[in-house]
């Protein structure tokens, strides 16, 4: 699917990742809503993930302004590093409830809303595509570390949707992958020490660095152009895997 001209969302938007992602749709030519809790332009919208009513809502106005969507990209998502038991005692159910919440099921709410409109669309190409969705998950979904109990629950959850989904759409022409993310430089991590920023970065056997989001921005480039990626979650991570 080419992306020129595509009606477009990317959740999680408003910085790192996701403002990569809609910054470099944009320029191919995509017409991209962006999806966040805290807008920054006109093609923004105000949208909780996991609130089902105000997705549906922002979906209708999307559609209306842009057409049916064709591209999802889902980025919005939040970490979280606590113990299952630590010294204040056991995990707070609240604290995991509210990951689960936005990675796992705002990533699905997102995900339905997307498809249903996909599904309206014409076939496109030789394939027959009618839309494309891209997911974000971690490498801390297979290699979690002591405090991301919540964190890799709810990026496991979003792997092991992967291929139900693209098998349950393929008969609509409709992909889905999920990109697992290794260590990227996100506005996040540009607010840890520059000691902790090289040591990360000395962890990744190669390239010895930290991921781009400008290069997460470029492979969902390429999963929407290449027909043949379905099912799929693809790690991007200079090979690091975590101890």
């Amino acid at each position: 699917m080419d992306v020129q001209g595509q009606s477009i969302v990317v959740t999680g938007a408003a910085s790192g990742i996701g403002a990569a992602v809609a910054r470099h749709l944009m320029e191919l030519g995509g017409r991209v809503a962006i999806l966040d809790l805290k807008p920054t332009a006109d093609n923004s919208y105000s949208c909780d993930v996991s609130n089902a009513a105000q997705a549906e809502e922002v979906f209708t106005q999307i559609e209306k302004r842009q057409g049916p969507v064709s591209i999802c990209v889902n980025c919005a998502g939040i970490v979280s590093g606590t113990r299952i038991v630590g010294k204040q005692g056991p995990h707070s159910l609240e604290e995991f409830n509210r990951v689960i919440q936005i990675n796992l099921v705002g990533t699905f709410n997102i995900m339905r809303l997307a498809a249903a409109q996909m599904m309206q669309r014409e076939p496109q190409g030789a394939a027959g595509e009618r839309g494309v969705i891209i997911n974000t998950a971690s490498i801390a979904a297979f290699e979690g570390q002591i405090g991301q109990a919540a964190y890799s629950a709810s990026k496991g959850g979003v792997v092991a949707m992967t291929l139900p989904a693209a098998r349950e759409f393929a008969k609509f022409g409709i992909r889905v992958n999920t990109i697992a993310p290794g260590i990227i430089q996100t506005p996040m991590m540009a607010g840890m020490s520059d000691e902790v920023q090289t040591s990360l970065a000395a962890s990744v056997p190669f390239p010895h660095r930290l991921g781009q989001p400008e290069e997460f921005a470029r492979l969902t480039q390429h999963i929407v152009e290449n027909a043949y990626l379905n099912g799929s979650t693809i790690r991007l991570d200079g090979a690091l895997r975590l101890p």
